[in-house]
């Protein structure tokens, strides 16, 4: 199962499909819009910053 608040964007019309439209899908992999079964992750926007010695 995938985390809630993970979204993904259609590669093809660049739609932004949430997790849990997926999970209500049954777990199909598919853009909401058109289809396309490939989506990749969009990465938040959060710095992790680490402290070097």
């Amino acid at each position: 199962m995938e985390k809630a608040g993970i979204v993904f964007e259609c590669i093809r019309c660049g739609a932004k499909v949430p997790s849990e439209e997926i999970e209500l899908r049954g777990g199909e992999v598919k853009c909401i819009i058109c289809g396309y079964r490939i989506l990749k992750k969009i990465k938040p926007p959060v710095v992790k910053r680490v402290k070097a010695e």
